[in-house]
């Protein structure tokens, strides 16, 4: 299932990578999520990074069929590779998002680029769930859990610029 959002920031794309690049903004991305359990860990690459933030969250949401798949807790990993910045301060990279004990996971692209002042992320994935028959329903139930994803971390993102700049 294709899964395709972006999120805006008031914020260059400098100020921005910085943000999700700083292992406290990882962190507080967690809590806002509503994660029961969570670390995170940001580590430079070359002129990259990776971030990688692990939250155990309440499948209470999720229909009965996904929830026996998962149990009562959705155990999700998230992996950001960030690229070298361009010239005029773009990123490139991709996400990972994989959920322990199912056969779930989205692979994406990601894009960091400036946008009317401000600064865009863009997502642009294919959400898989690699189970005979059931695949497309649980990718089905899963999505709307992705999209949730995204857009607390762009919450938790103007909250977090609009306190700093």
């Amino acid at each position: 299932m294709r899964i395709t959002e972006t999120i805006t920031y008031a914020a260059p794309p400098e100020t921005v990578y910085a943000m999700v690049t700083d292992e406290a903004f990882q962190q507080r991305k967690c809590i806002d999520a509503g994660a029961q359990r969570h670390e995170a860990a940001v580590s430079t690459v070359g002129d990259g990074a990776r971030v990688v933030t692990k939250r155990d969250l309440p499948a209470d949401d999720l229909p009965d069929f996904a929830r026996s798949i998962v149990g009562s807790t959705l155990s999700v990993t998230e992996t950001y590779e960030w690229g070298a910045a361009a010239g005029d301060g773009s990123r490139r990279g991709t996400l990972t998002v994989e959920v322990a004990g199912a056969p779930v996971a989205m692979r994406s692209t990601v894009r960091l680029t400036a946008s009317g002042g401000g600064s865009e992320i863009s997502i642009d994935g294919d959400l898989k769930a690699s189970i005979p028959l059931f695949g497309g329903k649980v990718e089905k139930a899963a999505a709307p859990a992705v999209l949730d994803a995204i857009r607390s971390e762009q919450r938790t993102g103007q909250a977090w610029l609009a306190e700093r700049i």
